[in-house]
């Protein structure tokens, strides 16, 4: 698949790598700019699957990033939103999430070194996916207090839904954990089943669930 990005970062050499990364992926580059208002601009204009966006730009370098990620979700919802932090701040992933997790991401940079990953959480998220930092997602269950349906989860039910929260698909469960398709599969409609998310046209509990599990 090919998707149209358009990237927001001030760092010069990190943002024309992250273009030339992206790029020689099959994608497309629409914009590359370098603070939060010609971000919104660009998205305006070239209406992308997929903004990349890093949390700190000017002219503070504390949250314009985030602030114009979660203006974007609100003026265009079919865009996907994927932010880039050189530090864990679980504040800023809990607003990103608030309300859905479809569409959206939060990945230290430091993953863009890992190319593999990188491509497929951008993809992920371009087509509505979830895509969170494991180091995200750790420090998101140190700190949340959970809902006591998860109380009724087993151990690896709990390292499933983790694995889950970070946008694996079940294929990458199942590669994660060393156990078959049809396990994971097993595994995941117990989480469903536990958690009280039945089926529905639009086939969210993925997501669901993992609100459920990252959520205050």
């Amino acid at each position: 698949m090919s998707v149209r990005v358009v990237i927001a970062e001030d760092a010069v050499l990190f943002r024309a790598g992250l273009t030339r990364l992206i790029e020689d992926h099959g994608h497309r580059v629409c914009a590359a700019v370098g603070d939060a208002g010609a971000l919104l601009d660009a998205v305006d204009e070239h209406r992308p699957d997929v903004v990349i966006a890093d949390i700190r730009m000017p002219p503070t370098h504390t949250d314009e990033g985030l602030r114009a990620a979660l203006e974007i979700r609100s003026r265009h919802p079919q865009t996907g939103v994927l932010v880039l932090s050189q530090y864990v701040e679980t504040r800023y992933t809990a607003r990103l999430l608030q309300g859905n997790a479809a569409g959206a991401g939060y990945l230290l940079k430091e993953r863009v070194s890992d190319v593999a990953e990188f491509a497929a959480a951008l993809e992920r998220v371009a087509t509505g996916g979830t895509a969170l930092d494991p180091e995200v997602v750790g420090r998101l269950l140190r700190a949340g207090n959970h809902t006591a349906g998860l109380a009724t989860l087993t151990p690896r039910e709990r390292h499933v839904l983790a694995l889950m929260a970070e946008g694996r698909s079940n294929a990458g469960v199942a590669d994660a954990l060393a156990v078959s398709g049809g396990t994971v599969e097993k595994h995941v409609a117990s989480i469903f089943d536990k958690l009280g998310l039945p089926p529905d046209e639009a086939d969210n509990r993925r997501v669901l669930a993992v609100l459920r599990y990252l959520g205050p």
